[in-house]
């Protein structure tokens, strides 16, 4: 049974929360966790998103699944409760480069356009990019706290930070 304060999000899903409280997503190789949240409020949200755009597929069932769709929902999710966009910031993490390529196609950094398509959404929504922790060659797991807006990081043979 989950815990009510601490709210798991899946791949290619985002929950929001009320203050207190606190959401996590494990398994960030290539795809990122965006978390948002209103300093005002502490209306926190936490998408994990897997692919840059949704343009890429005409069957997009899933708009958590692109930084586009699933960050334009997730904002609207935090105002439905009472967040304001004004007052939201922003924390990334994730867009490793799992898997090395002789290749070196950009196509095929797939964290990497993840990160950037992520930074151009939340740049045209208007809102501060203030932390992230992004690349490398790991995967990473995340929990952010509605209490301060803090995101823990923890991944294998790189430690644990917050930002």
């Amino acid at each position: 049974m989950e815990d009510f304060n601490n709210i798991r999000v899946g791949m290619a899903d985002a929950k929001v929360i009320k203050y207190p409280g606190k959401l996590h997503t494990i398994g960030l190789g290539s795809c990122v966790g965006i978390a948002l949240y209103d300093v005002d409020t502490k209306i926190s949200g936490l998408a994990h998103i897997m692919l840059p755009f949704s343009s890429i597929t005409v069957h997009n069932t899933n708009k958590f699944k692109f930084a586009d769709t699933g960050i334009e929902m997730l904002i609207n999710m935090m105002e439905e409760i009472g967040a304001k966009r004004k007052k939201i910031v922003s924390k990334i993490a994730g867009g490793a480069q799992m898997f090395s390529s002789k290749v070196n196609l950009d196509i095929m950094n797939i964290g990497n356009r993840n990160v950037v398509a992520t930074k151009e959404v939340l740049n045209e929504f208007n809102i501060p990019l203030i932390s992230e922790d992004t690349g490398g060659n790991y995967g990473r797991t995340i929990e952010f706290n509605s209490n301060d807006g803090k995101m823990f990081i923890k991944t294998i043979g790189h430690g644990i930070k917050f930002i």
